[in-house]
């Protein structure tokens, strides 16, 4: 499959076709429902063999038309469609985008009271539903079970599968229960998907969901429209700050923090700066975070601060930027990640700030962890990833892609090593001093230190834990002056993140590893990343292109002239005001892509209104003229 290329994730749904023919009625449901001419590459092919029963298992990026995959056959089938989905905070939502298709859609989950309950069950059993949402627990219920059996579905669409893997990021043991899907309704085809999963995660979930024999899509992972790029962690806070001022002023985005302290302190940083942003994490109250959510959502211009507990799910088209300022644990969570960005394909920003204390504090993190030895041993691997990920001197969407197994692309020519390429040194002896104080400390005074008290003493400090030590007699005291304090720390991180230290105790002390002789001994070099001064501007913001093309269309497709600017800001105020009295999200009512569409073309009539990308029949028949009369204005 290649990448995706026309209707955003989050357009689905819509009453069942007339058509006979199962790929004329797939085509049909897509025109009439979404207001789209033609698939994503690689849509067509899986639609049609879940509408012809088959079971599949689809791996596609955030943003690359996954819903359109389940939705579509569950709307070209008899029955209702059966969604099993970990998101029971975003049902109403997903639901709410649905219906606002003309789609017949509803849920089952904790938040109801009986009589909700019933409601659904019995337009589920009078064959009222086109898709029924279940929270994978539910599903568990024999009464749940009783119920489905009782009526007609369509299909089983097992959403966020990478939740069974536990070489996944968000393993969820409800969802291990799925693989009895296929023995108490043999008949029904399945289809389970997810947005990230390497080579390992991609067998888990075969393995356990009983999908060996199903069809297996593994879409091109690439999202070309946004700039990945990772930047050395000096004021992080100070940092986002000026990175939001300079390029993602009133946008929408996402920034992520590994601790609920410094969520807060980086919401409260932002207020007090003048940036509308929230807070979102385990330790505020439900009522809370719920708010917070709903407001993130439904207005425009929010900045989440939130821990990896938010995000899955989100279908908001519109975040111009997800920043992160913690190392993330994985490259799969990074992706997942970074993936709720631009799903609208229109250019978007992917930042991360990153430092010595990132790879001290998750190196101490699974040493200390509860888990047993091969749970830590897969949580290194992660880190390992992420680490050769955020230390390369090549094109970091070179290095994603083949992470989850996409190997020989080509330079991207538009993330930060391509835009400004890091210059390279050889750092071997640097790396030796280094390793040389760690050794001597250990062998002559049986002490261990951590990463500053070692910087010291390689730059000859006479602070007042050295001399307490009294390791300025040490022959490495002051053996490091030709590095700065900031270069040695580089050293330090890189060195640590090519495993030739490790990081020991709670109290984060470095000790030497198996390889760490080799670079002592000179048999061993050791090329570093020397960062370059100034982080790279985006090429999606600059107006440069990638070398490939992409970028440059996704720019093109985000410019305006003033004329039609003014049109889609109306149009976005009218929206706003709409989605607010209907109590829903704004992309619910259209996208900011859609809106882009209809104020550079402002169509005249209902007839050219209906030939826009995401103005579908029933969007058309509810919206139309006051779209129209908008742009009259």
């Amino acid at each position: 499959m290649t990448e995706l290329a026309d209707a955003p994730a989050s357009s689905a749904g819509g009453p069942p076709s007339d058509a006979d023919e199962p790929a004329s009625a797939a085509r049909d449901a897509l025109r009439r429902v979404f207001g789209y001419e033609s698939f994503r590459d690689g849509q067509r092919e899986i639609i049609e063999h879940v509408v012809g029963g088959g079971d599949a298992l689809v791996l596609m990026p955030t943003g690359g038309g996954k819903s359109l995959c389940y939705q579509i056959p569950a709307l070209v089938r008899p029955g209702t469609g059966v969604v099993v989905s970990p998101l029971i905070a975003l049902m109403q939502d997903q639901v709410d985008a649905l219906r606002a298709l003309g789609v017949r859609a509803d849920f089952l989950n904790s938040t109801q009271d009986p009589g909700q309950r019933a409601t659904v069950e019995a337009l589920f059993l009078a064959g009222e539903l086109d898709l029924l949402y279940l929270a994978p627990e539910r599903l568990r219920l024999p009464a749940t079970a009783s119920l489905l059996d009782r009526g007609k579905i369509s299909l089983f669409a097992i959403d966020e599968a990478h939740c069974v893997a536990q070489w996944g990021h968000d393993f969820r043991p409800d969802y291990l229960e799925l693989s009895t899907l296929r023995e108490r309704w043999p008949e029904v085809p399945r289809i389970a998907l997810t947005a990230t999963a390497t080579p390992a995660t991609h067998t888990e979930i075969t393995n356990r969901l009983g999908l060996a024999d199903a069809r297996h899509f593994v879409a091109d992972f690439d999202r070309p429209n946004i700039t990945y790029r990772i930047v050395p962690k000096k004021e992080p806070k100070r940092q986002l700050l000026d990175l939001l001022r300079a390029e993602h002023a009133g946008d929408a985005g996402i920034v992520y923090c590994l601790s609920r302290s410094s969520v807060d302190q980086t919401a409260d940083f932002l207020v007090s700066n003048g940036i509308a942003a929230l807070p979102y994490h385990a330790g505020l109250d439900a009522q809370v975070r719920a708010e917070h959510q709903s407001r993130f959502l439904r207005e425009d211009g929010l900045v989440m601060v939130a821990t990896i507990a938010f995000g899955m799910g989100i279908d908001k088209p519109d975040v111009r930027f997800v920043a992160h300022l913690d190392l993330p644990k994985s490259v799969e969570g990074y992706y997942q990640e970074t993936g709720r960005a631009g799903r609208d394909g229109l250019a978007s920003t992917a930042w991360l700030a990153y430092g010595l204390s990132d790879v001290v504090q998750l190196r101490k993190m699974i040493d200390t962890s509860g888990g047993d030895a091969a749970h830590r041993r897969r949580q290194s691997v992660h880190l390992d990833a992420m680490l050769a990920l955020c230390e390369t001197v090549e094109c970091r969407r070179v290095g994603l892609l083949a992470y989850f197994g996409q190997e020989g692309a080509s330079p991207c020519g538009n993330c930060d090593t391509c835009l400004t390429p890091p210059e390279t040194w050889d750092g071997t002896v640097a790396a030796q001093k280094l390793l040389s104080a760690v050794l001597r400390l250990a062998r002559e005074r049986r002490q261990k230190f951590g990463a500053g008290h070692l910087v010291d003493i390689l730059l000859g400090r006479a602070t007042q834990k050295v001399t307490q030590f009294e390791h300025q007699t040490l022959t490495v005291f002051g053996v490091g002056t030709e590095l700065n304090e900031s270069q040695w720390r580089g050293v330090v991180r890189q060195v640590l993140a090519r495993g030739l230290l490790a990081v020991e105790g709670e109290h984060g002390t470095l000790v030497l590893t198996d390889t760490s002789a080799d670079v002592l001994r000179g048999t061993r070099r050791v090329q570093m990343r020397r960062d370059p001064e100034r982080p790279a501007r985006s090429a999606a913001r600059s107006g440069s292109g990638s070398a490939d093309g992409k970028a440059k269309r996704a720019v093109a497709a985000a410019d305006l002239s003033a004329e039609a600017t003014a049109l889609f800001e109306r149009l976005r105020a009218w929206r706003a005001a709409t989605a607010k009295e209907q109590g829903v999200p704004a992309y619910v009512i259209f996208h900011d892509a859609t809106l882009r569409e209809i104020a550079s073309s402002s169509p005249a009539t209902l007839s050219d209104l209906a030939t826009i990308n995401g103005v579908g029949e029933n969007k058309l028949n509810k919206y139309g003229q006051q779209v129209l009369d908008t742009l009259a204005g």
